[in-house]
Formats: C-alpha cells, sequence, structure tokens
C-alpha cells in the first residue's frame, strides 16, 4: 500500500476534536492501565486459591511476555492499516483473554489466559499515546496530560484497592469479569472515536519471525529463573539448558534484526540516539516500577502482616505517586527547555527511596514504607512523559507508531525481567504462606529494594546520555514533509 496523498489528508483538528478523539481512547487505556494493578495485590490469594506458588509470577510474566511480543506489530500495524482497526483488534482479543482468565480452573490455565489477555492488552496504552502524537505536535501535547493522568490515577487508585478487596471478601476471578462490560463499552467509544482520526499509513512488513524468536528467548530466560533453586537446583542441566537456549534466541534475534529488510524493531529507530538512549532508560526505570508493583504486596503480607484487601490500600502511595510525578512532569517540561531535569532529579530521589528501603526492610515501619514508596514513585513518575514524548519528537509522523510501540516493547520487556528475576529471589527465598516471623522473610526483600536502585542508576545514566532537542512547537501541515 501506498502512503496516502497528502493532499487527501483532512486539515489539522481543532480542540474540541482533539479532545474528542482521546476521550475516546482513554477508555481503552484505562483496561489495560487497570489490569496492571488490580492483578498485583491478589497474587497471594490467587496462589493459596489454585495451590501454586511456584509458578505464580507466571501470572504476570506471561502477560508481560506476550505483550512486549506485539507491541511492536501493533506499531506496524497501525501504520499500515490504521489506529482505529488496531485499537479494535486489541480491544476484542483483551476481552476474550479476560473471560479465559475469569473461567480457569487451575494455575496452568491462568497463565495461557494471561497470555492472550496480553496478546490484546499489549499495544493497548502505546497506541493510544500514538493516537495523541498523531492529533497534537510535542509542544501542545503537554496540553493534553492531564487526560491521561487522570486514566492512571483512577486506575492507580481503584486496582489495588479492588484487587485486594475481591480477592478476600468475594473471589479474585471478578477481578477479570469486570473488564467484559468495561472493555465493551471502550469498544463502542474508541470506534467512533477514531473514525476521526487523520491517517499516515505506509507499507510495511510484519516480522512475525522476530516476534516468535523475542518470545522464544523471554521464555527461555523466565523459566530459568523460575525454576532455578525452586524446581531444580541453579547448576542443574535443566536450568544451564535453558539458560543456554535462551542465549541462542537471543543471538537469533540479533541476526534476524541486523539482516530482515524490516525487522521487529526498525535500525531506523535504534540507529536514533534519542530513541534509543531514552526508550532504554525507559526500559530500566519502568522495569524496575512493575517489579515493586507485583511484589510489593508479597512484602507487605509477608513481612508486614497485611490482609491482602489492606496490602491493596497500602499499595496505594507507589501506584499514585507515579501519576503524581508524571503530571507534573508532563505540564512542567513544556515551559522549560532543559527539560530533562525534571527527571534525572526523580529518578536519583527514587533510586535514594529503593536504598533506604533496602537497607531498613525488615525493622522499618508501615509509615515509613509508606511515605518512601510515595517518594520512588513520584521520582519515577517523572521519566514516564518526558522519555515518552522526547523519543517521538525525534522522528517523523509515519514513524510515530512504530516508534511509540518500540518504547512500550522495551518498558515490557524490562517489566517481564525484572519480575522473573524477582520473582526468583522471592519466591525461593520466602517461607511458606503465614510460617515465618518478619525478620525471615525479609532478606529476599532487600535485595528486592537494592535491584530496583541498581535499575533506576542504569536509568539515571541513560536519561543524562540522551540528546535534548528542542519540542517542535507547533503541528506541521499535512502537505509538508515529515520533519526529524
Amino acid at each position: 500500500m501506498d502512503a496516502i496523498n497528502p493532499a487527501a489528508r483532512p486539515a489539522p483538528l481543532s480542540h474540541p476534536e482533539v479532545r474528542t478523539i482521546i476521550l475516546g481512547v482513554m477508555l481503552a487505556m484505562f483496561i489495560a492501565a487497570l489490569d496492571q494493578t488490580i492483578v498485583a495485590t491478589a497474587l497471594p490469594t490467587i496462589g493459596r486459591d489454585l495451590q501454586n506458588f511456584t509458578d505464580l509470577p507466571w501470572v504476570v510474566t506471561a502477560y508481560l511476555v506476550a505483550a512486549t511480543a506485539v507491541a511492536p506489530l501493533y506499531g506496524k500495524f497501525s501504520d499500515i492499516h490504521g489506529r482505529r482497526v488496531t485499537m479494535l483488534i486489541g480491544i476484542s482479543t483483551f476481552i476474550v483473554g479476560s473471560l479465559a482468565c475469569a473461567v480457569a480452573p487451575s494455575m496452568l490455565s491462568l497463565i495461557a489466559a494471561r497470555a492472550l489477555q496480553g496478546l490484546g492488552g499489549g499495544g493497548l496504552i502505546s497506541l493510544a499515546q500514538t493516537v495523541v502524537a498523531d492529533v497534537t505536535s510535542p509542544r501542545e501535547r503537554g496540553r493534553y496530560q492531564g487526560y491521561f493522568a487522570s486514566v492512571f490515577a483512577a486506575s492507580s487508585l481503584l486496582g489495588p484497592v479492588l484487587g485486594g478487596v475481591i480477592a478476600e471478601h468475594l473471589h479474585w476471578s471478578i477481578i477479570f469479569w469486570i473488564n467484559l462490560p468495561i472493555g465493551l463499552l471502550a469498544y463502542a467509544m474508541t470506534s467512533k472515536a477514531l473514525k476521526r482520526l487523520p491517517r499516515h499509513e505506509r507499507w510495511h512488513r510484519l516480522d512475525v519471525l522476530g516476534a516468535a524468536l523475542l518470545v522464544a528467548a523471554s521464555l527461555s530466560l523466565m523459566l530459568a529463573l523460575s525454576w532455578g533453586g525452586e524446581r531444580h537446583a541453579w547448576t542443574s542441566p535443566e536450568v544451564l539448558g535453558l539458560f543456554g537456549a535462551s542465549a541462542l534466541f537471543w543471538v537469533l534475534f540479533g541476526f534476524r534484526q541486523a539482516t530482515a529488510s524490516e525487522p521487529l524493531v526498525p535500525r531506523t529507530i535504534v540507529q536514533n540516539s534519542v530513541v534509543r538512549t531514552g526508550t532504554a532508560s525507559s526500559c530500566f526505570g519502568m522495569g524496575a516500577l512493575i517489579g515493586l508493583t507485583v511484589f510489593i504486596p508479597v512484602y507487605f503480607e509477608a513481612v508486614m502482616g497485611l490482609s491482602a484487601a489492606q496490602s491493596g490500600l497500602a499499595l496505594l502511595p507507589l501506584t499514585v505517586g507515579v501519576v503524581l510525578g508524571a503530571t507534573f512532569a508532563g505540564r512542567r517540561m513544556v515551559h522549560v527547555v532543559h527539560y530533562k531535569r525534571i527527571p534525572l532529579f526523580g529518578t536519583l530521589v527514587a533510586m535514594a527511596g529503593c536504598i533506604a528501603l533496602a537497607i531498613f526492610a525488615t525493622s522499618i515501619s508501615l509509615i515509613t514504607v509508606e511515605v518512601l514508596l510515595a517518594v520512588v514513585s513520584m521520582g519515577m513518575g517523572t521519566m514516564l512523559p518526558v522519555t515518552t514524548v522526547a523519543v517521538q519528537n525525534a522522528v517523523a509522523p509515519h514513524e510515530l507508531g512504530t516508534t511509540t510501540s518500540a518504547i512500550g516493547f522495551f518498558r515490557q520487556l524490562g517489566g517481564a525481567f525484572m519480575v522473573a528475576v524477582l520473582g526468583a529471589i522471592i519466591l525461593t527465598g520466602r517461607p511458606a504462606a503465614g510460617g515465618a516471623v518478619a525478620e525471615t522473610a525479609g532478606n529476599p526483600f532487600s535485595w528486592m529494594f537494592a535491584i530496583a536502585a541498581l535499575a533506576f542508576l542504569a536509568a539515571f545514566l541513560l536519561l543524562l546520555l540522551m540528546e535534548e532537542r528542542p519540542f517542535r512547537g507547533r503541528t506541521a501541515s499535512p502537505a509538508e514533509p515529515p520533519a526529524l
């Protein structure tokens, strides 16, 4: 398919039209964002109900691996066929996966259903961010940060509390049942709103082989980290074989990226220094945040002695703080020249908070933990809008879908890796539920916070290397060639 004739493109949209489109995709973002926060506090209850704690991290990892693999495909597919049809496919798949999760009778079937759900949810947030980039310039984009902040605020407030209350007082399957009516409403609203969206299609080849190699490499690594020290010794042939298989698949994936005519992650994007450093920084930062979100409820129950519902409430400082930090940075970055300074300071603050938690994990009060989690999350939150907009600002309009999905791709990859690593540390060193004192359970959680601090340090250093290009101040005329 050839690119759309510039003369046939519609005139730039007015603010009310832009607002209508953004409101349409907000609900699609909401179901994906809610799913990331509502499941975490229910994990201990799910493990007890299905009598399987060993494979519990896979409830999260399966979703993240599937979402990671398809995120770049969503971006390219939307660049070929348009955002609307791609968004509707993602919502439909997410709904079907949610239904399968709700009726899952065992841990294995739940993990498989979560993978299906990830195939749908993997593109929703990045596609929504791409839609915003389609209708606004980088300089104007901060104007709409409040809309997205409200979505993440709602999911951050409702998710942990709902997940804990539902798991403790009702049944954890309701967590997935509620996605059905919300998803159907999101489908109807998105279908109508995106009919007005400007189009920048280009023909692309979908690198399905690259995505398959990525899944094979990721799954081998996750299995090795999950089984090591639990089902098999770290030096056993099974675990070493999985590590070797993962290394082989990663090499094949790299070879595929170097030789394919259109690789899963385009070379033109990887070669862009802003995209490369900004995305890598976001990968480490977001990976640490996802890992903490998944396992801090386990920390609350094992060390602090909280119930599932109480853990949901106690997780609020971590989830809400991200929204507050992102909102502040998103509004401020359009008014300052050196916009990197905000997230640079934020990542240092997040790292300091994690270091304090690592040192005092077993001897700290709940109030102090809450304060430190708020500090960590607000610091981390400042990175998200800045890296996203800076990367989008560095590419042409017809590359926005692929580029924004690449950001989501590496964020999800970082999250999947961190969940696997932290799961290997915590679940192999964690005593049986309710059977040990806090002092015994605390040591692996100290390592959890220490590893998160190292990830924030890596995010800081990469962000420091990212070039600070001026934001484009207006939306380019449709007739103009794309400018880098």
